[in-house]
Parts: structure tokens; sequence; C-alpha cells
């Protein structure tokens, strides 16, 4: 069974939420309702603004676990690599099969290098600096 990773946003560069489904159309129609996620329903997160399919709905999970480590900036800038006027895209989730594409996704990693020297090159997004006295972490 597959799965979709999604990202549902309150307006363009307003509060963003990640998440994951197995079917995309529903859930999303759920947090446009308010039905679920206090989260969503507490910040006004209705508009669809980035998604990604997956074949197997655990390489989804991992996928999802991986985007909300990022930092904003990254989410940001990954939302406008697909959706640059952050369209709402819950009524043509359907037309695409998929928006990912691993092509997109090396471009991205390499223009994120240029960006930001210590971005990581497996595929995980920017290194994440540890803060003060918590250990080390990305």
């Amino acid at each position: 069974m597959g799965g979709w990773v999604y990202i549902m946003a309150s307006k363009r560069n307003g509060t963003i939420y990640v998440g994951v489904t197995s079917d995309l159309y529903r859930r999303t129609g759920e947090h446009k309702e308010g039905g679920i996620s206090s989260f969503t329903k507490r910040y006004g997160c209705k508009m669809l603004v980035w998604y990604e399919r997956h074949f197997h709905i655990e390489q989804a999970i991992q996928r999802e676990k991986s985007i909300k480590r990022y930092l904003r900036i990254w989410k940001i800038r990954l939302i406008e690599f697909l959706n640059p006027e952050w369209d709402d895209l819950y009524s043509s989730c359907y037309e695409h099969d998929n928006l990912f594409d691993p092509v997109f996704v090396k471009r991205f990693e390499e223009d994120w290098s240029q960006l930001d020297p210590q971005a990581s090159s497996s595929g995980t997004g920017p290194r994440i600096q540890s803060a003060p006295d918590s250990g080390d972490w990305q």
C-alpha cells in the first residue's frame, strides 16, 4: 500500500503542518473541514500546498519524519520549488499522479548545497546544528 506526504498551510509563509496518509484527497478534505488534528484546526492550516507520493507507506512515514526535522526555511523552499504561488492543490491533487520526481530532489539538494555548505548530500536536507548543551544531533 502506498502513501502520501503532504504539507498544509494557513496562508503563504504562514503556519505549516506536515502529515502522512494513505488517502490524500480524504485526509486533506478532513483538514479543510476542521474535523481532525487540533493543530491544523487551531492554526487554520487548510491549504494543501505540497505533496509527494510514495509506493510504500513505510517510505512515506520515514519521509514525513525527515521533513518534520528540517528547518522551516527548507520546508518553505521545498513548497516553492513545486508551488511558487502557494496555490491550494486540493482540487487538482489527483490530476498529478506523482509530484515526487527524483531528478527534482537531486536538483533541489544541489541548489540547497550552494546556499548551505553544510547541507547533507544524503537526501536528508540541510544539516541542523546542535543547540548549546543539547548534545550532538542532526
